[in-house]
């Protein structure tokens, strides 16, 4: 799995977001964006993560940054979860799993000493050029959110 580095160019995608509408890199060029890779809607730590980043969204688009959410789940299960949550960040669907493998957000992981392969939690920061400022990987989700804006207010 290779990992992503500060000034790489971010990989490019076209994936469908909670309402079926198709987002790509591009149109977030200009701003600031967080793209967080996480494993499942509706789960604990997901979950944590994703009211975390909700929560804090005000603070966010006063940097002009946008939060986009990928994981393999279905565009109607992220309606579900949005729904469910009360979340107001967008949600990618990547069921192929092409954009987590891009990023190196898939892969083995080791959990309670077994090894599976799976979603690495993983957070990159992308600069309004389309260029990675910052990754993060292997992420614990709570408190994530806060680290990711602390770290964004240092690079604006």
């Amino acid at each position: 799995m290779s990992r992503l580095q500060a000034g790489e160019k971010a990989p490019l995608f076209k994936l469908q977001n909670q309402d079926d509408d198709l987002k790509s890199l591009n149109d977030y060029e200009g701003k600031w964006l967080i793209l967080y890779f996480y494993p499942k809607d509706n789960t604990p730590g997901c979950t944590v993560e994703a009211k975390d980043f909700t929560c804090l969204l005000s603070s966010f688009s006063e940097l002009e940054t946008q939060v986009v959410g990928v994981s393999k789940d279905s565009t109607k299960s992220h309606r579900n979860f949005i729904s469910k949550q009360e979340l107001t960040i967008n949600l990618l669907s990547d069921p192929e799993m092409h954009l987590m493998d891009a990023y190196g957000a898939w892969g083995e992981k080791n959990m309670y000493g077994k090894k599976s392969m799976g979603v690495i939690r993983s957070t990159f920061l992308i600069d309004p050029k389309g260029k990675i400022a910052h990754a993060w990987y292997n992420v614990r989700a709570k408190g994530h959110a806060e680290r990711v804006l602390s770290r964004l207010k240092e690079l604006v």
